[in-house]
């Protein structure tokens, strides 16, 4: 394992960032046996015309990522995250492994500029009541790769361009999206170079006269309690979690700790949490990339009372019904991006969980279509 390895030439790393990202890929697969994969608008092929690599040639360009001390705390820990910039092309979130004895890498893209909330489908009165918010808790949520972190760094970049100046920390494992600071004073931090822990980084920031506070991910016990209390002590806090929806969301906090804890945490929560937006990212009908489907919840009076009397199953129906307050379901938005002709009914079928509600929508598909077809025979 600790064999001397001659190191990949820099030309050929950057050969294939470049590529990938004049090729809109979202995500790079290095891995003995394959060519170059990248993932493109959700879909895994090969990059280009690149050749199947050989366990030597996996090693030497995921090897290519890291210092010599990153080096050395890889083949201790078997896993790292890191990161690459490449100037004037993008940022690069690195996973490093190793499967069957040999290094492989997982290479996430991060373009040079944040997108504005506009440009990735974000409603205007929606920013404008999710950035509103002074203090509590702002949750992120859904699967891997679903845009999480793009729809955060847009939210922290809209408060740095407009309104009175703040104090943004983050605390991120890597650093993502790098902010250039206009209205604000943004300082970010990352685990495992600026602090040792998620735990460490948000006890911190709270000595450090923050308005916002960005949490990467609430992945633990630990940074989840700290969050809590961050949110509950006057702060706006931001994070993410992998979760599929606003109630799931609720559950796996509370479900995280011990029994006799979760009275506290429910009470706790329903005076804290502010919103909880889940998205998906689903390919576009003019494969022109992705678009995102979003559930928004905010928290009101009968939301804060079903997380406070344990009857979180009741959430979706409040958030179904509370439109005038801004709240949209993952069906009503699934079915908002059919109508608009922005994906198609088939790539929404799965993620519905109304079944009454995926019939209607393929309904009105199949009505358009009808007419369609009609205005073209007569």
């Amino acid at each position: 394992m600790r064999a001397c390895v001659a190191p990949a030439l820099p030309n050929e790393r950057d050969v294939i960032l470049r590529r990938a990202v004049e090729l809109g890929a979202s995500d790079l697969l290095i891995t003995a046996g394959h060519p170059v994969m990248m993932q493109r608008a959700g879909v895994l092929e090969a990059l280009g015309d690149t050749p199947v690599l050989t366990p030597l040639d996996s090693r030497r360009l995921a090897e290519s990522f890291v210092t010599p001390a990153l080096h050395e705390r890889f083949l201790r820990d078997l896993e790292l995250d890191t990161r690459h910039f490449l100037p004037g092309v993008g940022h690069f979130r690195i996973n490093l492994f190793i499967q069957r004895g040999h290094w492989g890498a997982a290479i996430r893209i991060i373009p040079l500029r944040i997108p504005v909330p506009a440009e990735i489908g974000l409603a205007p009165h929606v920013v404008e009541k999710l950035l509103s918010t002074t203090r509590g808790l702002v949750l992120i949520t859904g699967p891997t790769g679903a845009g999480k972190s793009t729809t955060i760094a847009s939210l922290l970049e809209q408060l740095n361009q407009n309104g009175p100046r703040k104090h943004i920390v983050t605390i991120e494992d890597p650093i993502e999206f790098l902010f250039e600071p206009k209205q604000a004073v943004i300082e970010q931090r990352e685990v495992g170079v600026d602090t040792k822990t998620y735990a460490r980084g948000l006890r911190g920031a709270l000595r450090q006269l923050p308005h916002v506070i960005f949490v990467g991910e609430m992945r633990d016990l630990t940074s989840m309690s700290m969050a809590l209390t961050a949110a509950e002590t006057g702060n706006l806090v931001i994070s993410t979690m992998a979760t599929q929806s606003a109630s799931q969301t609720v559950t796996r906090i509370i479900d995280s700790f011990p029994p006799h804890q979760q009275p506290q945490i429910r009470a706790q929560l329903s005076l804290t949490l502010r919103a909880v937006v889940s998205q998906l990212l689903l390919p576009r009908l003019d494969g022109q990339g992705r678009v995102a489907a979003r559930e928004i919840m905010f928290v009101n009076q009968a939301i804060q009372n079903l997380i406070r009397d344990d009857k979180v199953h009741q959430i979706p129906n409040v958030v179904a019904t509370s439109l005038r307050d801004d709240m949209l379901c993952m069906d009503d938005a699934l079915g908002e991006l059919v109508d608009r002709s922005q994906i198609a009914f088939e790539t929404a079928y799965a993620h519905f969980v109304d079944t009454e509600k995926r019939a209607a929508v393929q309904r009105r598909v199949y009505r358009a279509s009808d007419l369609a077809g009609g205005g073209r025979a007569s």
